[in-house]
């Protein structure tokens, strides 16, 4: 049985970055062959086989041929005869088009050691735009080696651009859109993918929201950048330096989505966009299937992230009210990440990146004050239903202005 290491693997070996995980190419054999050498088939839509000892993913070598628009209009060939060259052809990146033998040797036959050298991402054939799934990986490629000096290609990025306006984009679900999002969301410069989205012209068919920030202005005193999308962007970059949860990295990203309904008139002031931001956030984590558990804190710090900033500004029972809103006083909560968020988008500014905030640690010791009140003296009262509730808002009141 012949094999070969594909893909990834050998990519991140020749990087000299971690390689997680091996994915194998196999020649000359068929589904019940692979099935008679005791490997377990998992793949639905092509031959993929899992190693009887290795549990590592192993496929038949194929070729494929476009029959409809979207991701899974293809037909797949991978009968015995068909040849590693021909495999690789049908791959995304010349990058990610290298195999290697079991003894180390390289088969490159479209240069993409070449392209690891000088840094770039190029399509292997014209095939890359048959899937517009490519347009989201390559993006989120982008997201993990941008910081190792890593661009597109010129003829790459022209051919992104042809396929989002021949509408191939259109077909992706949100499902799809979504897993790419929260992968990318873990990378190290996660604003890569949605500058590469843009710059291809995807953003405005996957993420209008953020689309329609770039080129609305700002107060240059509060906010040097001045572009709010840019804005937006660099607070995700904050927020990646800040925590890895990828939760607290999209309510970073989202948090500012209602500045781009302000009125005209009124820019580049944006009154009350805190509480337009809410419904536009709801609408895209709704298109897009994102989990509660993203959409919650999103949602709490689109609202509520000038309260953070201002927090030293707040009387203690609007503090109270909204350390309850965010599950402040329950054993599980996101009150950190929420923090996050919001010194991310302080530090999020052009030339503000390494100042304090001090509204952090105070929001947490006022939650921690908070927390700690001694209830017994509204529970023995004799209250009963939202009075017991109420007993306890005010003696936390009280808490907080004591040690304030």
């Amino acid at each position: 049985m012949k094999t070969y290491l594909v893909g990834g693997a050998v990519r991140d070996k020749l990087l000299n970055r971690p390689v997680t995980e091996r994915d194998w190419v196999v020649l000359g054999e068929t589904s019940e062959s692979m099935l008679q050498r005791g490997f377990r088939a998992v793949g639905k839509d092509f031959p993929v086989f899992l190693h009887p000892k290795t549990n590592e993913e192993y496929a038949l070598a194929r070729t494929e041929r476009k029959t409809a628009k979207g991701y899974k209009g293809f037909s797949v060939n991978a009968s015995p005869d068909v040849t590693l060259e021909e495999d690789l052809l049908r791959r995304d990146l010349t990058i990610n088009a290298i195999a290697m033998t079991e003894k180390g040797e390289l088969i490159d036959p479209y240069g993409g050691q070449r392209d690891l050298e000088q840094r770039l991402f190029r399509h292997v054939s014209p095939a890359f735009a048959e899937d517009p799934v490519r347009v989201l990986r390559l993006a989120r490629f982008a997201a993990r080696y941008a910081p190792m000096g890593f661009k597109i290609a010129p003829e790459t990025q022209i051919l992104m651009r042809s396929m989002v306006d021949a509408g191939e984009v259109d077909a992706l679900v949100p499902e799809r859109i979504w897993a790419e999002v929260v992968k990318a969301l873990a990378e190290k410069q996660p604003s890569a993918f949605f500058y590469t989205l843009k710059e291809c012209g995807a953003l405005s068919k996957i993420f209008p929201e953020i689309e329609a920030l770039f080129g609305v202005p700002q107060p240059e005193i509060y906010h040097p950048e001045i572009d709010c999308g840019v804005h937006s962007l660099m607070t995700l970059e904050q927020a990646a330096l800040l925590s890895s949860r990828t939760e607290v990295r999209f309510a970073a990203l989202v948090h500012d989505l209602g500045k781009a309904v302000s009125p005209k008139d009124n820019l580049p002031h944006h009154h009350n966009h805190a509480l337009k931001g809410v419904p536009i956030v709801e609408k895209l984590c709704h298109r897009l299937r994102v989990p509660n558990s993203f959409k919650t804190l999103a949602l709490h710090v689109t609202q509520y992230h000038t309260h953070c900033h201002k927090v030293r500004e707040l009387r203690a029972g609007t503090l109270i009210d909204l350390l309850q809103t965010l599950g402040a006083f329950k054993p599980e909560n996101h009150v950190q990440e929420f923090v996050l968020a919001c010194e991310a988008d302080a530090r999020g500014r052009l030339g503000l990146e390494n100042n304090d905030y001090p509204q952090a640690e105070f929001f947490l010791q006022t939650a921690k004050v908070a927390a700690n009140i001694d209830t017994s003296s509204a529970l023995n009262r004799g209250l009963e239903g939202a009075k017991i509730g109420e007993a306890i808002r005010l003696l936390r009141i009280q808490a907080l202005n004591s040690a304030v």
